[in-house]
């Protein structure tokens, strides 16, 4: 009898110590398959970098192939413990179609950032305004663009809020056209006026000559005579150099005995009871 129990005993204990060797092979199969996956997506981004693929789209790709490679140690760990993969397969595959639907923005999301790394309207460092916020692009991630403000705010916005919309990236070109609308009085000589304006733009030492600067009579408002005024400056400069030019056309427009009228309304007044003993 006691050789019967000790045989049963045995036998519970190798199964128990199997078991236990699976669990610990198992685990073994994730931590090292996990290291092994960082390593090789660790490779592949430094290999795209080194062709000098775009920041962002190193970034997302790096991140799809991680978590693809991680799902594929998962299923090596589990089949190592002797669990089914194949149906394990098949009840993944009807989940991710009932959490499909269920998540259909996450989806779109996902969709414009595959399309917004794909096309790449913009890439890491631009500004743009894009669904509907301005600012500079920090990343571009698998569901959501993380845009920095200019005041400093980090801002996440949903990948298909900004493909559903308009994009303008202020960063595409080198240079940009500084558009600058300057108005004069209608009393004052529109010659002098044109010739100091030309003055201060082409004597700017951030202002292009090519393509070279344009004054146009634009408008001949209520209260005064508009000129448009483009020069072209560096896309980086843009905001430095339009804040330079309005004061220095300022100065120098009132030291040529210009000046710069602001709105006015002449009222006639009529007084009704003089008008009625006439």
């Amino acid at each position: 009898m006691e050789s019967l129990q000790e045989w049963y005993a045995n036998i519970e204990t190798a199964q128990v110590m199997a078991i236990a060797w699976k669990v610990i092979g198992a685990l073994l199969i994730f931590i090292i398959g996990r290291w092994v996956v960082k390593a090789a997506v660790g490779i592949a981004r430094k290999t795209m970098s080194r062709r000098q693929l775009d920041a962002m789209l190193v970034t997302f790709l790096g991140t799809i192939l991680y978590v693809v490679l991680l799902l594929c140690v998962l299923l090596a760990s589990l089949s190592y413990l002797g669990v089914s993969v194949t149906p394990m397969i098949a009840v993944l595959g009807g989940a991710a179609l009932a959490v499909g639907l269920a998540l259909q923005n996450s989806l779109s999301n996902f969709a414009s950032g595959v399309m917004l790394v794909g096309l790449r309207p913009f890439t890491k460092g631009h500004f743009v305004e894009a669904g509907g916020v301005s600012g500079t692009v920090e990343r571009v991630a698998l569901f959501n663009s993380y845009l920095v403000t200019p005041d400093n705010r980090s801002v996440i916005v949903p990948n298909s809020q900004i493909t559903s919309n308009p994009i303008t990236n202020y960063s595409a070109f080198e240079t940009r056209r500084c558009d600058l609308l300057i108005g004069v009085d209608y009393g004052d000589n529109l010659k002098i006026a044109r010739d100091t304006i030309w003055k201060v733009i082409t004597g700017h030492e951030k202002v292009l000559q090519d393509p070279e600067p344009a004054i146009l009579v634009m408008d001949l408002g209520d209260s005064s005579v508009n000129f448009a005024v483009r020069p072209w400056v560096l896309a980086s400069d843009y905001w430095v150099v339009r804040s330079e030019l309005l004061e220095q056309i300022k100065a120098e427009l009132e030291s040529a005995g210009c000046s710069i009228p602001f709105p006015q309304r002449t009222i006639h007044h009529i007084n009704e009871g003089s008008a009625g003993a006439d």
